[in-house]
This record gives structure tokens, sequence and C-alpha cells, in this order.
């Protein structure tokens, strides 16, 4: 008999109107072109959803590309409506959200991206001590901090049997490495790229649908859209994620924001959040619940899993990470870069078109708690200054 270990809280939905606004804008960093638009797939749904097109970023260095969809701007109503079926009471109030306009990953970061990323503990470690440059302190703002090493013993086993490179999303990080993630990948492309904030992810989940789910209300559908807790089973018997891309996308062409596995958002959790924007039209950038807490915990999960039952993969479904979700690390302190109990969650990334101050963009990537950055201190962490095609050889490695 199948079993899953259910390694965190249920929550359900929202419903959203989507009002398409806003003029598109192309934004990068100087000295770097955008991925060249005319290859990209574009999908007959996004097209429609605005004047922006979709495009395909490549890491620079490499053969590794995804794809970026248009989220045209507009405004929605955030969370669910009282009488929607199995509602949590954090979904609501429902509160008016205006949005502008940005890019998101057509589906989830897969590990062949996110192993680009990882490599480079590797290849700066094996570097002897004294060809490791200290970075002066007054530019470790502009540094990368690499993951330590996964613990292959245990990690290693489950995610090998669920499927391990290619087109399988990435897993097991927490909410500071995904977040390093997306500052390593905006300096080497030379393009602005972060999480998303939770109205954001809702907003495109939504694509100006009101319903339980981007399809509508009906769940016996589900399965067409989403790897869920009835659908996931594996050949062997086993459940786990699939690779992206294998179900229906949303009416703006993202796939698997319902399932497969949960998605990072940048905000800290709080059940009560919406209540404080009752009544009132607020933009998604006034909404976002910047971290004020003394560990990684809580942030917002969204989306659900591979292991989530189908009311928990709804539009407006909130699911808090918790400091047990990394209970089996036997380091002490615990590691800031992955979580034990983290393989249904992984992440996806954003590009607004409007560019942000130096000074935000910095808030989207660096650590965000006091626990985090203590630990950063250690001996062992290995940090790049990191630039990007035009901007000359990288530099060296740090300790």
């Amino acid at each position: 008999m199948r079993q899953v270990k259910l390694n965190r809280r249920a929550v359900p939905l929202r419903a959203a109107v989507a009002a398409i606004t806003g003029a598109w804008v192309v934004v990068v960093f100087a000295s770097v072109a955008c991925a060249d638009d005319k290859d990209a797939a574009q999908p007959a749904a996004a097209a429609q959803a605005g004047e922006g097109k979709p495009f395909n970023q490549t890491i620079p260095g490499t053969d590794v590309s995804f794809q970026m969809v248009p989220i045209p701007g507009g405004t929605f109503k955030m969370g669910s409506p009282e009488g929607e079926e199995d509602r949590k009471t954090d979904e609501g109030p429902q509160v008016e959200i205006e949005v502008e306009p940005f890019y998101m990953g057509a589906h989830e970061v897969t590990w062949a991206e996110y192993d680009q990323f990882l490599q480079n503990y590797h290849r700066l470690g094996g570097l002897d001590g004294d060809k490791r440059p200290v970075i002066p302190a007054d530019k470790l703002a502009d540094a990368v901090s690499y993951p330590t090493p996964l613990y292959e013993l245990e990690a290693g086993p489950v995610l090998d049997r669920m499927g391990r490179g290619g087109k399988y999303p990435a897993v097991i990080m927490s909410h500071f490495a995904a977040k390093q993630y997306t500052k390593w990948l905006s300096k080497k492309t030379g393009r602005f790229y972060r999480l998303p904030t939770e109205a954001e992810w809702e907003y495109a989940c939504r694509a100006g649908t009101k319903g339980g789910y981007s399809f509508g209300d009906d769940a016996k559908t589900l399965g067409d859209y989403a790897w869920y807790f009835e659908n996931s089973e594996n050949e062997d018997g086993e459940p786990g994620y699939r690779e992206v891309g294998q179900k229906k996308p949303n009416p703006w062409g993202l796939y698997d924001m319902h399932g497969n596995v949960a998605e990072w958002c940048i905000d800290e959790y709080s059940e009560d959040w919406y209540k404080k924007f009752a009544g009132k039209k607020t933009k998604a950038a006034d909404f976002i619940h910047w971290a004020n807490t003394p560990t990684q915990h809580p942030r917002v999960i969204r989306g659900g899993g591979w292991e989530s039952e189908g009311t928990d993969v709804r539009s407006a479904a909130r699911i808090p990470s918790e400091r047990n979700m990394n209970k089996r690390d036997p380091q002490e302190p615990k590691s800031p870069y992955w979580l034990t109990e983290g393989f249904w969650i992984g992440f996806r990334v954003v590009s607004p078109v409007k560019q942000p101050s130096q000074a935000d963009m910095q808030k989207f990537w660096e650590a965000d708690d006091p626990s985090t950055k203590e630990i950063l201190k250690r001996d062992r962490e290995i940090r790049e200054i990191v630039q990007g095609p035009g901007d000359g050889k990288q530099a060296a490695a740090v300790k």
C-alpha cells in the first residue's frame, strides 16, 4: 500500500479577476543582451495575455536554457471567497491587488538549471586555500554564496529514484538557497531574476480565472493539469515528481502551477496578513510581507506538490515553511541551504518588466534572518563575485 509522509500543513485557494493592462519594456543589466525571442515557443494563450513575448533564456557558458512567459499587468482579488469549499482562514479576507507586468518561468527550475549553480562549490572548493582571494568587506554584497554539498547518503537515493537531472524539477533547497540561485542567475545573464512575491504567484496561477483552480472548480479534471496525491505514483509503486511540462498549462502558458512540486515565494508567512489590507486596493509591491523572523521560517510556499491532496493545490492555498522541514540534518547549526524533508519543494523564477533599484534587488537576494546571517560566517562557506558575459573573467572564489 502506498504511503506518503506529509511534511506540511494543507491550505486552500483564491479567486481572482485579471484586468489586463500595462506596457511592456524589456529590462536587462547593461552589457548583456536578452535571449532571442524568436526561438521561444509561444503558447497561444500567453500571446493573447499581453504585448510582451515569451523568450528563451540560456545560462551563459552552458547549453541549458529555459522559457520565460509574459504576465500582463492587472488587478485581481487575492484570496478565496468565504463560500469556497475547503477554504482556510488564512486565505481571507479577499483583497484587491494591483500587479505590474513581469515574466515568469514557464515551469519550475529544473535540476539541469540548478546543477549549474551547485557545481560551483565543488569547482572552487577544490582550489588550494591560498588560491582563494578574500573578498573585501565592501564587496560582500556583490558575492554569491554557493550551497554546501547535499547529504548524498540520505537524500541521494530518494532523488535518484524520482529523477535527478534533465527536466526534473529541482527540490529540497532552502528559501535562502533559492534566493541565491536567482542572484547567481542574474549576475550570469545580466537580467534581474528573483523569486515571485506571493501576490504575483497567485495572480499568475489564476491567469484571469476566478475558480478554485486555473481551469475552473471541477476537481475531476485536476489530473489533466497537475501531478498530485492521486496520480503521482510511479511504476515502482512509489510516488514522486515528474518532468516539468507534462500536463496542460494554465491560460497564460504556465505549467505545473498546480502540483508537481510546491514553490517558494519571497514573503514571510502570516496567517492574518490579508486582514491588514481588507477593503482597500493595494499594489503588489506594498503587499509583500518582508521577513522579520529569527530564522528562515515561516516563509510562503505555494501550489502544492506531488504528495498534496487535490484541495491543497488550489490557486489560493497557502503553506508555511517550518523549522522541522530540516529536522534530520545532523549538523549544528543546521544547513542554511537544504531541507531534509523538502523533496516536494522547488521554485520558479520571475523577472519584472520594471527594473528595481540595486538596494531592492539585494532585498530579494540576501539572507533576511539573523540565524542564517550568523551561519554564513562559517569557514566552510564559499562565495564568488560572479560577472556576466562580456564583463571579463570571473573573480576567484573565497572562503
